[in-house]
């Protein structure tokens, strides 16, 4: 791998920062060079939200994702503003729960993923974005899912501890998942 420039878009309140958070901290874990550049509208949550993300084995010149190698839109506004930003053989991933068409390009890997349902079903609703982030890091191999504990033991606040293991099962559902 040399670079992976990475852009999760969605509403605010859809964990979009944390989620790129989480990849950065595990790329960090890893010995990569990255950034993390999160993005929102004013109004937060229900508002614009998304994050750039890079992880490289050489050092990042910008934080700017304009054309993102992956992808993943958590709604439908994102992935009408981003689809066609993504690189010819990219990977877009979508949640196809709240997302009801399909990516129109060809030149691309799209996966969906109905992963605001799968959430709901695990009983765990807010996880949406953690399970999207379980899919995108099993297709896209831009950090791995070893010592993945570890490094969302770095982005959870100690007030939350008890967070960790649920957040790691709704990774593992978006990893496992084969739809």
């Amino acid at each position: 791998m040399a670079t992976t420039q990475i852009l999760i878009a969605g509403f605010g309140g859809q964990g979009v920062l944390f989620t790129g958070k989480c990849i950065a901290y595990k790329g960090l874990d890893e010995g990569k060079q990255l950034s993390w550049l999160p993005s929102y509208g004013p109004e937060m949550r229900g508002g614009t939200a998304n994050c750039s993300v890079i992880i490289s084995d050489t050092p990042v010149g910008s934080p700017i994702v304009s054309t993102p190698d992956v992808l993943t839109a958590m709604n439908l506004p994102s992935l009408d503003k981003y689809e066609d930003a993504t690189v010819k053989g990219g990977k877009i991933f979508v949640d196809s729960t709240l997302i009801d068409r399909k990516v129109k390009r060809t030149d691309v890997d799209a996966y969906y993923i109905p992963a605001t349902k799968l959430a709901n079903d695990a009983g765990f609703p807010n996880l949406a974005n953690m399970i999207m982030m379980g899919k995108m890091i099993k297709e896209a191999k831009m950090v791995s899912m070893d010592g993945m504990k570890e490094a969302l033991s770095h982005v959870i606040s100690a007030k939350r501890a008890e967070m960790l293991e649920i957040n790691l099962k709704a990774i593992e559902i978006g990893y496992n998942y084969e739809g």
